[in-house]
């Protein structure tokens, strides 16, 4: 193992043992902008929030949906069918690169595969564990006041025997089943015209609840209640992220685990799921082995108001750019390789084909930027561009810090005891985020023009909040730093402001990036 990549393990190793439990972690930074009581999804999940009833609305909300029914339904076929296409494409791969190392389900393997039977089994199940409002993605579509996502962990159905209590394995699957926050209905159960203010105001009102359990979905439910304008008609698409393999450590590698990701968008002519491309999901070989593409992207990325929203986080790439599968790699260190999805689209990465981007291109995006009035936030330097070009991926976003390759694992109110259950639903880039958010949020509810503009995946906004200073989420003990030499030219505009709270100081993992982790300070 390297000693960047041993150095991260353990980091993570020490991160993981240092998270608190929901019940001493204080006022819960996602207030307002997510529903993580796993009492209360209980709830949900057994009412019309379970995945049964919000595909087929007439069944009945005691009869959970088993994913042998779930694969069979025709709005699903398309799913199944992609998921078979992309496991044959990857054992295909995996043969044709690393003929080698063996692939297979069990441990007998290099290369363990995730058990696809278990997919569509009768003996699993999407459980519902979390509801994340993003309002804050009204830009891709403000008539709809951004999204609501219903997300739901893969869940084997059948009892096992741990210490005596029965528990419910849950598997490494999430399905996002994504809304629109204000759907075709122009009234709300009073009869009222909806609005984006009223659907703000409904969320950050749920917040202040200082409720649970079956009361507090009864508040979220109610006709005033933020879920109470969520119905299967507002269904946009899903979204699944799958672990398909895993690799343990050996002889001849460290270890790895592949994450697939997928999107299918809801045909209402069709009445089915249907294979689209994953937003800002760069196809990096079709890109780097077209001419006319790579001529294409580049003419298109670079023009100044396009480059402007990159910078700010809200490009939104044309189709013929991107993918319509994914599989993000992790762990990826902090060292530049081909297992980040931008690897090779700049100058200066060991890539075999010409790259995309100059180092000049950048610096004259940067010029026209300027010239036209269009001020950067985050984009300043080449490195900047750089990772902001990854972090806009589906797959380099969930690979900047994530846990493992899911930025929300959710809750498992399945347990015997969950209000009892030590857990953290969400990774420290999900915690980091709900400051901008909640922000976006606020503006919507007072009648201000929202800042849809958001950070690095690696430091987030703070919108002029405290709220995070000191924690592994901004500054703190964890958080990604940047080294900074005493002379302020030597160092790079894009990640200046990447320092660590006071006590601490920013332990290098990547000595070509300077990136590291903030450390108590060593004499």
């Amino acid at each position: 193992m390297s000693c960047a990549l041993r150095f991260l393990v353990t980091v993570l190793v020490l991160f993981c043992s240092a998270l608190p439990g929901r019940a001493t972690q204080g006022a819960a930074l996602e207030r307002g902008a997510a529903i993580t009581d796993p009492l209360a999804l209980r709830e949900l999940d057994h009412g019309r929030f379970g995945l049964g009833r919000m595909l087929t609305p007439t069944r009945p909300a005691d009869t959970p949906l088993a994913n042998n029914e779930l694969f069979t339904l025709p709005s699903m076929a398309p799913v199944r069918k992609a998921f078979d296409d992309e496991f044959d494409r990857y054992i295909a791969r995996h043969k044709a690169e690393l003929p080698n190392e063996t692939i297979g389900v069990g441990d007998s393997f290099a290369f363990q595969l995730f058990d696809r039977a278990m997919l569509y089994s009768g003996d699993a199940r999407f459980v519902l564990s979390g509801i994340v409002n993003r309002t804050d993605r009204a830009y891709v579509s403000p008539d709809s006041c951004g999204e609501i996502r219903l997300i739901y962990r893969l869940t084997r159905t059948g009892t096992a025997q741990s210490g005596g209590e029965a528990i419910s394995p849950r598997l490494p699957m999430t399905l996002n089943l994504v809304l629109k926050a204000k759907g075709d209905r122009a009234n709300d159960s009073y009869g009222a015209a909806i609005t984006c203010a009223e659907i703000a105001r409904r969320w950050l009102a749920a917040g202040d609840l200082a409720i649970t359990g079956t009361e507090l979905a009864q508040k979220l439910t109610a006709q005033d209640g933020p879920l109470d304008l969520i119905t299967p008609g507002n269904v946009e698409r899903i979204e699944t992220n799958l672990q398909i393999a895993h690799a343990p450590k050996s002889a001849i590698r460290d270890f790895r685990t592949d994450y697939l990701m997928k999107v299918f968008d809801y045909n209402a002519r069709t009445q089915a799921f249907e294979e689209a491309p994953l937003e800002n999901q760069i196809d990096r070989e079709r890109i780097l082995a077209d001419e006319n593409l790579k001529n294409a992207f580049k003419a298109w990325l670079l023009d100044p108001r396009h480059f402007s929203e990159l910078d700010r986080g809200t490009v939104l790439i044309p189709p013929q750019f991107l993918a319509t599968g994914a599989v993000a790699a992790t762990p990826v260190g902090f060292t530049t390789s081909n297992l980040q999805p931008e690897f090779g689209l700049v100058q200066g990465d060991d890539a075999k084909a010409g790259p995309v981007f100059s180092d000049g291109d950048v610096v004259t995006a940067l010029q026209k930027a300027a010239q036209q009035g269009l001020p950067m936030q985050n984009i300043r330097s080449v490195a900047g561009f750089e990772r902001r070009l990854n972090d806009i991926t589906c797959a380099g976003c969930h690979q900047t810090r994530g846990i493992g390759g899911f930025h929300f694992p959710g809750v498992d109110w399945m347990v015997a005891h969950p209000s009892n259950s030590t857990f953290v639903p969400a990774s420290p880039h999900f915690f980091g985020d709900q400051i901008r958010r909640r922000d976006i949020l606020t503006a919507l509810r007072d009648g201000r023009e929202p800042d849809y503009s958001r950070g690095f995946s690696s430091r987030p906004q703070l919108r002029g909040s405290t709220e995070l200073a000191g924690t592994e989420y901004d500054d703190g003990w964890g958080a990604h730093c940047y080294q900074q030499m005493p002379n302020p030219k030597d160092n790079d505009a894009s990640f200046r402001p990447w320092t660590c709270a006071e006590g601490l100081a920013c332990q290098v993992v990547d000595r070509a990036s300077r990136m590291g982790m903030c450390f108590v300070k060593t004499r």
